[in-house]
């Protein structure tokens, strides 16, 4: 099967390039693409993590599988909840505050989502799905650009805590790994070939997932057995909006990310597509500053956000009536028969926990304090829990298919916005969309905010300017993937990551 895939780094391509060759479609490429980034990404994502996966097959319709984060705790009594935490202090992305250890460990359904979408959608068995990245683990991999600069931040106060991370993390020499340094996680390659040979159950249902969820309460965590045994991945209709010509359809709720996306790009409008232009970046800051105060005013920290109200604000032009993470990976592909797949996962900052005897670091979900405002172990177990993400398909009349997404924590909406302004309604090229320079609104108290940028836009005087030095990662890592009508294959990976692409 002919396909192109954009993913973090070069071992995702070449993980999907595997499954190409070997006759998979764009589903099973990027799940494959998706399981190696999620390993090979260390620190920025896990094998125990959660995200979504919209597919856009060529004679169907979208549809998002929902393999994001539960709220834990199912069976246990109230004085359990609580506990398990570790605070801890970073500089990254300015400084931020996040909880660590077993405590902030949520119920992790990336697995459950990635064997549903190659169950679906796929053509190739789930044990060839599995082959690259039971590779990786079994021969190691060099530590990766993106992983080495979040360990200048996370490799002790994260990763340097729990013994067995540590181990991996933190040489005898007491330095920590560096870029292209070898990463051999003990145990798991036994739990990935296992896992492989008799499914994604195995982590729900299974032995493997028995071995976490015993580990995690006996240190003050709160994930029991029959959290992962009754955790579903879910079918949801994604959010569709026509944009320029352009059906384009996200993530929906219970997510925030692709509400909050949709509700940009709508503002915005086709005006603000080239941002060295003065008027095109004041409103692009306008649509971004707009969602954001609604969003805090309205989303976070509810266990059930109206995301439908901020879609029709938006739809709407309601401005007025909204002015009321290195945390994640991505991997984007289409093939030639017209299948788009996006696939977004996120293991929040990393609570520093493996799982004794599965190789498995762990995320640290209910740790996030900024997507977790009703507080630590507030929600109801089996809350699926609040995310930015938002991976995106997109398909136009004249036949061209497109898959796209970003890691970035609240810089996966803007940075989406702005890229798919650039290439959707500016007529840039994919790789200069993705690697045109980007800004994101920062909204502090009392609705003071400012804009962060990267050299080359043009922020008019009345905004607080944040200039940054060069492109950076801190404004996402954009995937995409397109089949143009005349049925070729392109890709794009973003300069602020190492990224890899593969056109097969």
């Amino acid at each position: 099967m002919r396909i192109a895939v954009a993913g973090a780094n070069q071992l995702t391509a070449d993980a999907a390039a595997e499954l190409g060759a070997a006759g998979g479609n764009a589903v099973d490429a990027c799940v494959s693409a998706a399981l190696v980034a999620m390993l090979t990404e260390v620190g920025v994502c896990a094998l125990g993590a959660g995200g979504f996966v919209t597919v856009w097959t060529a004679d169907g319709n979208p549809v998002t599988i929902d393999g994001y984060m539960e709220m834990p705790g199912r069976g246990l009594p109230p004085d359990a909840f609580g506990g398990g935490d570790h605070r801890v202090q970073m500089d990254y992305g300015g400084g931020l505050e996040t909880i660590i250890g077993a405590g902030s460990v949520a119920t992790p359904g990336g697995l459950a989502a990635l064997a549903k979408a190659v169950d679906l959608f796929g053509s190739a068995p789930w044990s060839e799905v599995m082959g690259p990245v039971q590779d990786v683990a079994r021969n190691g991999f060099p530590l990766s650009g993106a992983s080495d600069f979040y360990f200048s931040f996370a490799a002790e106060t994260v990763f340097g805590v729990d013994p067995r991370s540590r181990a991996v993390v933190i040489k005898e020499d007491g330095t920590r790994l560096r870029k292209g340094e070898t990463v051999l996680v003990p145990d798991l390659a036994p739990t990935l070939e296992a896992i492989a040979a008799e499914g994604a159950a195995l982590v729900y249902r299974g032995e493997v997932g028995a071995m976490i969820s015993d580990h995690l309460l006996a240190n003050g965590g709160i994930l029991t057995r029959q959290d992962l045994e009754a955790y579903e991945a879910r079918l949801r209709e994604p959010i569709h909006t026509l944009f320029d010509g352009w059906e384009v359809a996200t993530n929906p709720g219970p997510a925030i990310g692709g509400a909050a996306m949709t509700a940009m790009l709508r503002l915005a409008g086709p005006r603000c597509f080239d941002l060295t232009d003065a008027e095109h970046a004041d409103r692009a800051i306008a649509a971004q500053r707009a969602v954001m105060r609604f969003r805090r005013s309205n989303l976070d920290g509810s266990d059930h956000p109206d995301v439908d109200r901020l879609l029709a604000l938006s739809a709407a032009g309601s401005w007025d009536a909204l002015m009321g993470s290195p945390s994640t990976i991505h991997v984007s592909a289409v093939d030639a028969a017209g299948t788009a797949c996006s696939i977004t996962m996120s293991a929040g900052y990393g609570s520093g926990v493996i799982a004794p005897g599965t190789g498995i670091w762990l995320n640290n979900s209910l740790g996030e304090i900024e997507l977790n405002a009703a507080g630590y172990h507030a929600q109801t177990p089996g809350t699926r829990l609040v995310s930015n993400m938002a991976p995106t398909v997109a398909r136009d009349a004249a036949g061209d298919v497109l898959a796209i997404g970003t890691p970035g924590a609240d810089r996966i909406t803007t940075a989406l916005q702005l890229t798919l302004l650039g290439y959707l309604h500016g007529g840039h090229a994919l790789e200069e969309a993705v690697a045109a320079p980007r800004l994101h609104v920062e909204l502090g108290e009392d609705d003071q905010y400012s804009v962060a940028h990267e050299p080359g836009v043009a922020v008019s005087d009345g905004h607080v300017a944040r200039p940054f030095d060069d492109l950076s990662m801190y404004f996402g890592g954009v995937a995409a993937a397109v089949r143009r009508a005349d049925g070729s294959l392109a890709a794009a990976a973003d300069p602020r990551r190492d990224g890899g692409v593969v056109v097969l």
